[in-house]
């Protein structure tokens, strides 16, 4: 019986990577082209479904989100603040790149 070696694991996981790195692009991609965007457009958010992670802030180039504090309300949990994001709509571009980060779907495209 054959031993895997280190080496073979690691080029085996590389090779993985970089095949479902491929995969998930072309995803992006096609999600890229079904959502509406550029300067007739501007980001907004649902704010029910905003879970506060900073994604859409972390990939907005144009400064256009910030996160403010909002209480949260649960009856489950015992939080004082919950964060939530705001468009800025001036300097917004409509690039669709936070619509594309948010893990909770809560942006969307509207027109201006």
């Amino acid at each position: 019986m054959l031993m895997t070696t280190k080496d073979e694991v690691a080029a085996s996981r590389s090779a993985q990577a970089i095949r479902i790195r491929l995969s998930l692009n072309e995803i992006r991609t096609g999600q890229r082209e079904k959502v509406k965007g550029g300067p007739g457009t501007v980001a907004y958010v649902k704010e029910e479904l905003c879970i506060g992670c900073d994604q859409c802030v972390i990939v907005c180039d144009d400064d256009a989100i910030e996160l403010y504090d909002t209480p949260l309300a649960s009856p489950i949990m015992r939080i004082d603040v919950n964060r939530k994001a705001k468009i800025l709509r001036d300097p917004c571009t409509g690039c669709r790149l936070c619509v594309l980060a948010c893990p909770t779907d809560a942006i969307t495209m509207i027109d201006r």
